[in-house]
Order: structure tokens, then C-alpha cells, then sequence
């Protein structure tokens, strides 16, 4: 995860003639251009390469996905003819660009057929075909393919082979080092060219992007580098540093280590990313083969894909950014069966070049960037209709000015980050007092995250065995107290911008439990004995003191000493005091400090410490859960449309360390979660591992927090919003039917 990511994490204009001499000039509402507040750009608005969100959304306006998915996540499977689907009550109909049919073999394997509608258009008026798709996989899947896509990892057939026998040039010199001495792959220029000019460059550029993002989120109260390095967790050795000084203090940091220090430090830009071309191309290193088997054209208007085994979220994979094979490709070196799929296999430079000039069958074309403004177009030829609004501006915005920048025309729709402080000011702006009202309109939706208190079960153990009762009582004892000041501390901080949630899982997943389910429970409400804890004729104070008794009988099962209502000593191998970091900037910032604050303060009245590191260096968390030496701590999830949970409690999940669960239990029930395409059962496949989880009590779930969108109620239609918004499917999602008042 890039530390960018972990930071979001963490925290959690018309124009008017003037004049007397000069006629009022009159635009009919189509003509009068829509604008969209944005974070900064990064200028990769391509199907391939764009990562940042403003960016992404230039790719999607101008884009269209092979698969699309209703409000609730699930995807449309026949686009053709389109799918009717209820939510909230309410039955809407969906289209997509293709139907998909899926098939699992008795030996694990699964194809997915793509049968493409024959009327899809790109914005120059070629017809979007199989061939378009194709070269679009391959581009994705490529050995030189440097982009945020993960479809290379994906085990299609054929693939291995395909991408075996070849490294890209940049990374094939950083294996062998500056000292190498076998010139077979690339000349000794080269490699002094590269270590001692070009790398160098890069670096400095790419710390400068770290630089800019952090004056950009207002991370640092001035745009010098010394501030941007101290927000970033490095210490700057002058007032005067230079991003040159940024790149070599990070460099020093990770013992010159170039791809991890890019992965965990990067913004939104990695340090390759500012290498010239020449040096993402791939050297031929050994064999490989030429075509993939498992990207199969079964003719003009169907693609058919084939992996070796069944993965659930697979799907979400395979519905790619569909882009003209010739406008980022080469017709000319396109024979599908000649395997020679639009570029020349390793080289991807014609791609590269149209990074900042998109093309798509998106509903808006793309005119120009300028002056940190993005501006489209209507698409005459999308699939979907023409958009009524004609012109559309997407606009560089500082967080401060989104809100102002709508309430005085700068802007028409913003994103806002929700607080209860931004809650009031957008009620106290229209005259009912709501916030949805005469001057702005706002629609809520829940984050495609969670905010959580974790928990690593080596370092708070019974004995150093994490996995004994001993040792998840212990956990229990402190999260049960924990737990029970979340309701009164979220409302406090957020008020309706966000929920107290009891599962460790966004609401927002068609997997998340539902309070409606019968077995659904609020996160450590049972003692030591399996009987509640609460009641609901309960008091918060009475609720705060049966906290405090269950937590005692915890602490007795986990072997600690009670007498007299205190805990009065550890068994051998835990302890009296645990140390809990939260990345409150040294101030208290953070939606959890309050819930720890009460919670210390309860623990400490029955003679437990719970000691609250409040970090003025975030890094200093990261380093620690990377290390394994963190014992509890405050964070927050970002999910994926699919729940898959590998990635986090599986043991060989990229961050299992950071619970050191290691079960081969809940390993095999995540495993059968992720190799079922069966929703139905996948869903309660993952409530035992969200409970397996919960009696692990490694996690305490918090908060889910809302998104929120405003828009100029004065300036936009707002009955043409698209009714019952989600995180995964917002205003954009019918951007054709958005009218101008």
C-alpha cells in the first residue's frame, strides 16, 4: 500500500458578459457547460495508465467498461438488452456494452464469453469490435505493463508463458546494479546513463510529486520541501532542501532499495513513472510465447477468456477499460491470427504517447487540458444517448474552496470531505435548514472503506500463542471496553456523516451483515460466558459499568488476577499495560481519539493501563506494523467492490501481518469464499469469517463514514440526478440524463 494511500486512510465558473453597450448574452441550459470540482490532476487520463481519482474520471467520461454493475455492486450480465434490478424498493433498468456468460469446469478452470452489442461507437465514429478488446487485454497484460491494473495477475491461460522470458529495461538494471559487468542485455553507456543521470532526474521529479500532493491536501502549511519531508516522515537537514535532498533522504531510508521505496512512498505517481520511455520497454531475457491461449476471439463481437482457476473476483478484473486499437495502437501490426496484437510485444510507446489525450466510447470526448482544467465534449456517438449537457469542465479545486467554489458559481458539483462541521454549513446555506435545500443539494453515500482499531495477536498474547482462549480473552477484555464508547464519540465527531458499524467490513459490500439478519450482533457484546451484556433499557452509563464487569471476567479467563474488582496481575507472557498508537498528528485529530481517551480511563479505574501514543510522525505506525511491533491501532480499510479478504487475513495476504492470525481455518474458509462464483453462498461464506474474525478479536470495527456530493440546486436540475446513489454507482453513472436548469 503507498503511503498515499495510507495518509487518505488516516484522514479520513460561469462566465458573464458585462456591460451596457454590450447585449446580454443568453445560453440555452445544453450549451451552458457543467462544472466539476476536482482534486489536482496528474495529466494520465488513460485508459491504461490513470491512477489518481480526478484522472480516473477523465478515463471513465471518455471510456466505457466492458462490464458494468448495478447500485449494489453485482454485475450486469447482459448488457445487451439490459437487466432489471431492485434496490431500496425501487426496480431500475441497466445497459452495458456486453453480455457475459460464465462456465467452471469440474477441474476448476472457468471462461467468461464476452458477446459485444454491435452498435458501439467510439468518439471518431469507428465501431468498438472484439479486436478492440483484444488489443486492450493485451496491452494490460503485457511483460512491459507498468500501470495500476492487475489483470496480468490474474491466472489466465496461457499467461506465465506469455510474460515469461523478458524484464523490463529499468527494472532488469536495478537487479543487476550499478557495478554489473554483463553488458549481454543493454551497453555499459546505458547503464552509466541510467544510474547516474536519468535515475537520478526521476528521483527528483518524483519526490517533487510527493512534495506537491502534500501542498496540494493541505498535508503542510507551505510548499517547501523541509515541511513536505517532515509530513512524509523524513527529516530534513536544512530549511533549504531541495527534492533532490527529499529523493536521497528517502533512498538512504530503504538502503537504496528503488521499487520498494517507490511502492510504499509514492503519491500518486511512482518513481518510474517519470523515466523516459526508452527505459519501460523489455529486454528478451530467455524464451516465451507469443500469443496467449486463454484470450480466445471468437469472432467479430465476442472474446472469450479462460483461467485455470475458478477466483471470484476475477469478473471485476475482466471488465476493462475497452480502448480503440487505432488510436493507441498500430492497425497496421494487428493480425490476431498471426498473434500480432496492435504493438510490438514489450514496447508500448504508442500507448504511452496518448496517455494525456484520451480516447473512448465514453459519453464525453476529450478537447484539452489547460490552466488545470480538463474539458470534454458530448459524445454524439455514445451508446447510451448523447449527453444533454454539451460541455463539460472538470476543475482543479482546493478542498477549502470546493464547498464556496459551488455556493458561488466557480463551480457546480463538488466533493467536499463530510464532517459534521461541513454538514452544518451546507444546511446553514439553504434556507430549510437541511442539507439539501434552495442553494445546495447533497446526496450521501457510504465510503468504500471503514475506520477499525486493530489489534496484533502475537503482541497481545497470553504466552506468546495468539491463537489460545487465553489470549483471545485478553484481546476481548480491552475491546469490549473499547467498543462501548464508539456510538456517543462517532456521533460526536461526525454526526450523520458517519455510522458506528459492528462487523469488520464496509457497508457498502453486498457481503456486509445487515442489522436485519437474525444473527447479526453488535461487535463484543457478550461476556466471558456467551450472555449479553446490554439490554435496552440500559443507560449510557450503565452501559459504560457492564462493560467494565464483562471485561473483568475476560481478563480472569485470560488468566489475569481479579480481586475486589481490579485486575491486580498478568499471567506469565501478557502484561498490565498495552500501548495503543493513533495517528491524531500529535493533537488528538483522529475520529478514535475520544473512544480511546473514555476507554483508558475506564481501564484504568479496575487497574489496567491502555497508554495512547498520539503520533505527530504517522510513519512512525506504519513502520511499526510493517516491523510487527505494534500491539493495538488506529487505521482505516480502503475495500474493493469485492469483498475478497485475502489480501488482509489470509496468511499469506499481503498485510496478515499485521494481525498475525496465520489460521489455517479461516484460510480455507476464505478460500472457499474466493474460488465460488455463487454469491449466495460466498456471502455466508464470509459471515463465519467475519465472526471467525470478531472472536479472534484482533479488530474492532468502528465507523463507516459517508461521501457526500453537492451540487448548485440554482445552476443544476437536480430532479436529472440519478436517484438512490451508491459508492458504486454515483451521479456519473447517468451523466447523460444531468440537465442545466
Amino acid at each position: 500500500m503507498s503511503k498515499m494511500r495510507k495518509m487518505s486512510a488516516m484522514l479520513l465558473a460561469g462566465s458573464m458578459i458585462a456591460g451596457l453597450a454590450v447585449p446580454q448574452m443568453v445560453y440555452a441550459a445544453e450549451d451552458t457547460p457543467l462544472v466539476v470540482a476536482e482534486d489536482d490532476f496528474s495529466e494520465k487520463f488513460s485508459p491504461f495508465f490513470a491512477q489518481s481519482v480526478p484522472d480516473q474520471r477523465v478515463a471513465e467520461f471518455t471510456g466505457l467498461y466492458l462490464l458494468g454493475n448495478d447500485r449494489a455492486g453485482e454485475i450486469i450480465m447482459n448488457g445487451i438488452e439490459g437487466e432489471d434490478k431492485e434496490y431500496n424498493g425501487t426496480t431500475y433498468h441497466y445497459d452495458g456494452l456486453s453480455d457475459v456468460t460464465v462456465e467452471e469446469a469440474e477441474d476448476g478452470s472457468v471462461s467468461y464469453d464476452f458477446k459485444l452489442r454491435e452498435d458501439v461507437k467510439f468518439a471518431d465514429g469507428e465501431t468498438l469490435d472484439a479486436d478492440d478488446v483484444i488489443f486492450s487485454m493485451y496491452t494490460l497484460v503485457d511483460p512491459s505493463y507498468d500501470g495500476p491494473s492487475s489483470l496480468y495477475a490474474l491466472p489466465i491461460e496461457g499467461l506465465e508463458e506469455y510474460r515469461s522470458g523478458s524484464e523490463i529495461l529499468y527494472a532488469l538494471m536495478l537487479k543487476n546494479g550499478a557495478e554489473n559487468t554483463d553488458f549481454s542485455f543493454y551497453t555499459e553507456e546505458q547503464q552509466k546513463q541510467f544510474f547516474e543521470t536519468d535515475l537520478p532526474a526521476a528521483g527528483e521529479a518524483w519526490a517533487q510529486s510527493i512534495v506537491d500532493y502534500c501542498v496540494a491536501n493541505g498535508y503542510v502549511e507551505d510548499d517547501s520541501v523541509k515541511s513536505s519531508m517532515e509530513a512524509w516522515g523524513f527529516e530534513a537537514e536544512s530549511d533549504d532542501a531541495t527534492a533532490a535532498d527529499f529523493f536521497n533522504a528517502i533512498m538512504a531510508a530503504y538502503d537504496n532499495d528503488y521499487e520498494t521505496a517507490s511502492s510504499t512512498e509514492s503519491a500518486e505517481s511512482s518513481l518510474f513513472d517519470f523515466l523516459d520511455d526508452s527505459y519501460k520497454t523489455t529486454v528478451e531475457t530467455g524464451s516465451s510465447a507469443d500469443y496467449v491461449s486463454g484470450i480466445e476471439k471468437v469472432n467479430d463481437f465476442e472474446v472469450k477468456v479462460s483461467l485455470t482457476e475458478t477466483d471470484a473476483a476475477a469478473i471485476y478484473q475482466l471488465g476493462i477499460l475497452v480502448a480503440p486499437m487505432h488510436y493507441y495502437g498500430n492497425e497496421s501490426l494487428y493480425d490476431y491470427d498471426a498473434h500480432k496484437f496492435g504493438f510490438e510485444k514489450g514496447d508500448l510507446s504508442l500507448a504511452r504517447a496518448k496517455t494525456n489525450t484520451p480516447m473512448g466510447a465514453g459519453a464525453y470526448k476529450f478537447v484539452k487540458y489547460e490552466n488545470k482544467i480538463a474539458y470534454l465534449e458530448a459524445n454524439e456517438n455514445y451508446f447510451m444517448g448523447e449527453p444533454k449537457i454539451k460541455n463539460l469542465q472538470l476543475k482543479a479545486t482546493s478542498e477549502a474552496d470546493k464547498t464556496p467554489g459551488v455556493l458561488q458559481g466557480a463551480a457546480d458539483i463538488a466533493d467536499p470531505s463530510m464532517s459534521k462541521a461541513t454538514l452544518e454549513q451546507i444546511a446553514g446555506e439553504n434556507s430549510n435548514g437541511e442539507i439539501s435545500g434552495d442553494k445546495l443539494t447533497t446526496v450521501l453515500t457510504d465510503y468504500n472503506g471503514y475506520g477499525y482499531i486493530g489489534i496484533n495477536s502475537k503482541n497481545v498474547s497470553v504466552g506468546g500463542d495468539g491463537s489460545s482462549e487465553a489470549s483471545k480473552n485478553l484481546r476481548k477484555a480491552i475491546a469490549t471496553v473499547i467498543a462501548v464508547y464508539r456510538d456517543v464519540t462517532i456521533d460526536s465527531y461526525y454526526g450523520d456523516a458517519a455510522d458506528v458499524i459492528n462487523y469488520p467490513i464496509s457497508n457498502t459490500s453486498w457481503a456486509a451483515p445487515k442489522k436485519s439478519d437474525a444473527d447479526y450482533k453488535v461487535a463484543f457484546s457478550v461476556d466471558a460466558e456467551g450472555n449479553d451484556i446490554y439490554t435496552a433499557d440500559m443507560s449510557e452509563d450503565d452501559k459504560y459499568a457492564a462493560a467494565l464487569q464483562a471485561a473483568l471476567g475476560f481478563f480472569e479467563a485470560a488468566g489475569y488476577t481479579v480481586e475486589d474488582g481490579k485486575v491486580t496481575a498478568a499471567p506469565e507472557g501478557a502484561k498490565m499495560s498495552y500501548e495503543v498508537m493513533i495517528p491524531g498528528g500529535g493533537t488528538g485529530d483522529h475520529p478514535s481519539i475520544g473512544i480511546l481517551t473514555a476507554a483508558s480511563n475506564a481501564l484504568a479505574s479496575i487497574g489496567f493501563e491502555l497508554k495512547i501514543n498520539d503520533l505527530a510522525d504517522t510513519s512512525k505506525l506504519w513502520d511499526a506494523l510493517d516491523a510487527e511491533t505494534a500491539e493495538i491501532w488506529c487505521a482505516a480499510w480502503q475495500a474493493t467492490i469485492d469483498p475478497d479478504m485475502f489480501q488482509v487475513y489470509h496468511s499469506e495476504g499481503g498485510d496478515a501481518n499485521k494481525y498475525a492470525i496465520y489460521s489455517d481455518e479461516l484460510d480455507q474458509m476464505i478460500m472457499d469464499a474466493k474460488t465460488n462464483t455463487d454469491q449466495t453462498y460466498r456471502k455466508a461464506k464470509y459471515k463465519e469469517c467475519l465472526d471467525y474474525i470478531v472472536d479472534y478479536a484482533v479488530e474492532i470495527p468502528v465507523y463507516q463514514r459517508q461521501q457526500g456530493v453537492i451540487f448548485s440546486t440554482e445552476r443544476v436540475n437536480v430532479d436529472t440526478i440519478a436517484p438512490d446513489q451508491t459508492t458504486y454507482y454515483n451521479w456519473m453513472a447517468e451523466i447523460e440524463k444531468l440537465e442545466m436548469n
